[in-house]
């Protein structure tokens, strides 16, 4: 018997997650969430914020380039695209919220769509994959979360 750590136990569980495991419910959910995170994310490029960041961002160029989102020829590095792409969605504060106090889509469908776009393209992944790293992002978030001493001062729902 050998002790794992928190943070090897949680890593052998998410490291044999497969997208089969993905229930009909959950895909559903998924791409609500999604949607809904693409939208307000969309609405959110045209705010002051998301223009500042995206105008600071411009100065990084990379081999490998991620879309921002709402203009079809302005592309940044994958690391670049997330964050600009994440202050769009949050810029709005009418992003998705997962109680006690976290905004999970608006951290992690940015990052997971600059990175599939960031994939050769013989090497692309399918809907299902995405679906999958989507939902293991919301599941890290969500227990990283619960696991810290944040979590014991929001008050809890009744």
């Amino acid at each position: 018997f050998t002790s794992q750590t928190v943070t090897e136990n949680f890593a052998k569980v998410i490291h044999g997650l497969n997208a089969n495991q993905l229930t009909d419910q959950v895909i559903h959910r998924s791409k609500r969430m999604i949607l809904d995170t693409l939208g307000v994310g969309l609405l959110g490029t045209s705010t002051e914020v998301c223009n500042k960041v995206a105008q600071y961002s411009k100065i990084y160029s990379s081999d490998l380039s991620s879309t921002i989102w709402g203009h079809l020829d302005f592309r940044l590095p994958p690391l670049y695209a997330a964050f600009v792409n994440g202050v769009a969605v949050h810029s709005m504060d009418f992003d998705d919220t997962w109680h006690p106090a976290t905004h999970p889509s608006g951290t992690v469908l940015p990052a997971v769509i600059a990175l599939s776009e960031a994939f050769p393209q013989k090497k692309r992944i399918s809907g299902l994959d995405l679906l999958l790293a989507f939902n293991v992002g919301i599941e890290v978030q969500g227990r990283l979360l619960h696991f810290s001493r944040e979590a014991r001062n929001i008050p809890k729902r009744c």
